[in-house]
C-alpha cells in the first residue's frame, strides 16, 4: 500500500510557468471578481464578461494544447488556479472548473480531431461556454439508471429523448457533453456519450434552479425532443459513455477540490484578520485560547487538503492511475471547507450570519463541494473498494 505512490519523485516546488498562471489568476481574482462577487451572489447574474476575460487568459482552458486555443499547462496549474478564482468566488471557480475538467479533458482524452477543433477551442478561449450533461431528475448518484434515450436512425444518426437535470452552465452553454443509453439491456455498458449544440432543433432549456449558493453559475433543467445527432457527434465509441464520464469525473474532482480549498483559504484569511481586530473583554478575540484552537484547526486542515488535491493532481500529471486519490482529495477538501466556513461564521457571531459580509456566502458555497461530481458517501466508496478491491 503506498500512501504517496513514488513519493522521492513528487516535486513540491513550483515552476515558474505554474506560477505565472497562479499569478494571472490572483490579479483577476482580486480585480475583477472579488469586487463583483456579491453582486453576482445577490442577482444570480451570470458574470459573462468576467468569464470571457478568464477565457481570453488561458484560465478556461488550461490544459488544452495551444493547437486548441488552451494554455497548454498541467494539473498542478489548473489547481493553483482554481484555488485563487474560488478564493474570489465560488460560483466563477464551478463555471470555469465545468469548462476545464468536465467538457474539455474528456473531448481531448477521446474525441476525434475535428471535434477537438470544433468544441474544445470555443470553450477553451472563453468565446463560447461549455456544459456536462449526466444527472437526471431520478438518477444522481446512479448514472446507470439514466432514462435519457438515443436510438440509432438507419442512416446512422441517434434521435434524442429525455431529460437532464441540475445542467451547470445549462442555460447560457453553446456546446454539452450528453450521455444517453443507447442499449438499456446493457447496463452501464449501453450508455454513450455524444456532443451537442444547444442551439439545435429537439433541444430545450428550463427555467434556472433558484440555488442555496454559488448563485451566478447559472443551473438548469435541459429537454431533448427529437433531437438529431449525426454519427460524428459521438464522443469516444457506442457504448464507452460509463467509462468516459467516470473518468471524467475523476479529473473533475481535483477541480472541486481546489475549489473546496479556495473557498475554505478565503473564510480562513477573513476570520484571521476578524479575530484581531474585534474585541471583547478588553483584549481581540484571537488572543482567546478557544478561538485560537479553531484557526488553528482550520489551517490544519487547509493544507491536509492542499497537499492531497497536489498529490492528485501530480500523480495525473504523470499519466498514472489517480481515481482513489481524487477521491480522497476531494472528499477531505469539501469537508474540510465546510467545517472551515462554518467555524469562520461561528468566529464571527452575529456578523457572519449578516449579508453585509461574505462569510456566509463563503458558507452556502462551501455546501455544493460536498455533494456535486460525486458527494461525500460516494467518495468514501470510491475509496473503500480501491482498499478492499470489493464491490
Amino acid at each position: 500500500m503506498h500512501f504517496l505512490p513514488e513519493c522521492d519523485a513528487v516535486e513540491f516546488g513550483f515552476s515558474e510557468e505554474q506560477l505565472m498562471i497562479q499569478d494571472i489568476a490572483r490579479r483577476i481574482a482580486q480585480e475583477r471578481i472579488a469586487p463583483s462577487a456579491e453582486h453576482h451572489d445577490r442577482t444570480g447574474e451570470f458574470p459573462l464578461e468576467n468569464i470571457r476575460l478568464l477565457g481570453e487568459n488561458g484560465l478556461m482552458g488550461i490544459e488544452v494544447p495551444d493547437e486548441y486555443g488552451g494554455a497548454g499547462m498541467d494539473p498542478i496549474s489548473y489547481v493553483l488556479a482554481m484555488i485563487e478564482i474560488a478564493a474570489a468566488d465560488g460560483a466563477h471557480s464551478t463555471i470555469m472548473s465545468v469548462n476545464n475538467s468536465l467538457f474539455c479533458n474528456g473531448i481531448l482524452t477521446h474525441g476525434s480531431e475535428a471535434q477537438k477543433q470544433t468544441y474544445v477551442r470555443a470553450i477553451a478561449d472563453g468565446s463560447q461556454i461549455g456544459a456536462f450533461a449526466l444527472t437526471e431528475p431520478q438518477s444522481g448518484s446512479d448514472a446507470t439508471a439514466m432514462k435519457c434515450r438515443a436510438v440509432r436512425q438507419d442512416d446512422g444518426s441517434f434521435v434524442i429523448t429525455g431529460k437532464k437535470s441540475w445542467i451547470t452552465s445549462g442555460p447560457v452553454a453553446k456546446y454539452f457533453v450528453l450521455f444517453a443509453m443507447t442499449d438499456p439491456d446493457k447496463g452501464a455498458r449501453g450508455i454513450t456519450a455524444f456532443l451537442i449544440d444547444g442551439e439545435r432543433a429537439g433541444f430545450h432549456r428550463g427555467k434556472t434552479e433558484p440555488k442555496l449558493g454559488i448563485r451566478a453559475s447559472a443551473t438548469c433543467e435541459i429537454e431533448f425532443d427529437g433531437y438529431v445527432a449525426q454519427p460524428g457527434e459521438v464522443l469516444g465509441e457506442e457504448g464507452q459513455g460509463f467509462k468516459i464520464a467516470m473518468g471524467v469525473l475523476d479529473a473533475g474532482r481535483i477541480g472541486i477540490a481546489s475549489q473546496a480549498i479556495g473557498i475554505g483559504r478565503a473564510a480562513l484569511d477573513a476570520t484571521v484578520a476578524y479575530a484581531k481586530e474585534r474585541k471583547a473583554f478588553g483584549q481581540p478575540i484571537g488572543a482567546f485560547q478557544m478561538t485560537q484552537a479553531k484557526i488553528a484547526d482550520m489551517r490544519c486542515k487547509l493544507d491536509a487538503a492542499l497537499l492531497l488535491t497536489l498529490r492528485a493532481a501530480w500523480l495525473k500529471g504523470q499519466g498514472k492511475r489517480f481515481s482513489a486519490e481524487a477521491a480522497i482529495a476531494k472528499l477531505t477538501a469539501s469537508e474540510a471547507a465546510m467545517w472551515i466556513t462554518h467555524q469562520a461564521l461561528q468566529i464571527h457571531g452575529g456578523m457572519g450570519y449578516s449579508k453585509e459580509m461574505p462569510i456566509e456566502r463563503y458558507f452556502r458555497d462551501a455546501k455544493i463541494t460536498e455533494i456535486y461530481e460525486g458527494t461525500s458517501e460516494i467518495q468514501r466508496l470510491v475509496i473503500a473498494r480501491s482498499e478492499t478491491g470489493l464491490r
